[in-house]
């Protein structure tokens, strides 16, 4: 673990004192999708790190609580794919042999081991080629663990790279007895993330959820409407009564390809027209599906089909081809 901290020092020192840049959402943005997630394990401090000294403009949480009301940064409610929790707590699984972050204490999550992301039947890593599965030595963290370090580095680099949370699951947590968003919504404001100065992204895939935080419980942040499906995307006037863009998933955008060329679909200029802005996922280097290349993946939806930002496993690679682009970094 020495080697890979000492590599993380010379990063955020090369990263240093480069520009301190207050993001302007004018600008095509970097969202570090779980941290620096092509290189390290996600939703690690190490990976987080590695985002910050990369330049990132947000770092991504996903967030879930853990049985004594923290909120666990954490992609899903179950931790069985990322963690050792089947070898530390095996009898704590589910009657569907899942085991959630619900049902441990923030102490006892602290206990497990977080390696590279596995399938829990299998135990294969799911990208062959990212960090090794269980090797070294990455620990569960919280939201507010989280936002000191980005806060802290903020300070000592002189750079002002923001958060883009996400809460996970509200009608789980609703079951469960459970009112994440309001406790979200506390840490953040703690942390001085109240309005859209603050340099601080909500999302969440639940539509009544997200509304309900800008009507009901006035937050006054800038919001993200995650989607899934083609068909919400008809529902983009009411999403623009409430949220300030949207999150599709990339295909969203895509209609055809002939001879080599992508045709759109109406997505992102309807968006615009909102007043929208349009942050896809997930660009990964090693996952590229219909692209060829990384590069021509870049090119068609960051550039052709002009979206606003992107999230990203790699991001210093985006980085890299938006500065060619001159995209101001």
């Amino acid at each position: 673990m020495k080697s890979i901290f000492l590599f993380l020092v010379c990063l955020m020192i090369l990263s240093c004192h480069q520009n301190k840049k207050q993001v302007t959402m004018s600008k095509k943005i970097v969202i570090a999708h779980r941290g620096a997630s092509g290189y390290l394990p996600e939703h690690t401090l190490e990976a987080k790190a590695m985002a910050h000294a990369m330049n990132a403009d947000f770092i991504e949480q996903d967030l879930v609580l853990s049985k004594d009301n923290i909120p666990i940064v954490i992609h899903d409610i179950y931790l069985d794919d990322v963690t050792n929790v089947a070898t530390i707590f095996p009898s704590r699984n589910r009657k569907d042999n899942r085991f959630y972050v619900i049902d441990f204490t923030f102490d006892e999550l602290k206990t497990l081991q977080v390696t590279e992301r596995f399938n829990p039947k299998t135990g294969e890593q799911v990208y062959k080629n990212r960090f090794p599965k269980g090797k070294g030595n990455f620990k569960i963290h919280s939201l507010q663990e989280e936002i000191e370090l980005i806060q802290g580095l903020n300070t000592s680099t002189e750079k002002n790279i923001g958060i883009y949370p996400e809460i996970k699951a509200p009608e789980f947590h609703q079951k469960e007895g459970k009112n994440i968003t309001e406790i979200v919504l506390k840490v953040l404001a703690d942390y001085g993330y109240k309005t859209k100065k603050d340099n601080c992204i909500l999302q969440c895939f639940n539509a009544q959820e997200l509304e309900r935080i800008r009507k009901e419980l006035k937050s006054e942040l800038f919001l993200v409407q995650l989607i899934e499906h083609p068909k919400q995307a008809k529902e983009l006037k009411h999403f623009a009564t409430y949220a300030d863009g949207i999150g599709p998933w990339y295909k969203q955008i895509l209609a055809s390809k002939v001879k080599d060329q992508y045709s759109f679909t109406s997505l992102v200029s309807d968006a615009h027209q909102l007043g929208l802005k349009v942050h896809p996922y997930t660009f990964r280097a090693d996952a590229l599906a219909e692209f060829d290349t990384f590069e021509e993946m870049m090119q068609t939806i960051l550039i052709d089909a002009n979206v606003d930002g992107v999230f990203t496993d790699f991001p210093d690679v985006v980085i890299n081809f938006l500065k060619e682009n001159n995209n101001e970094y």
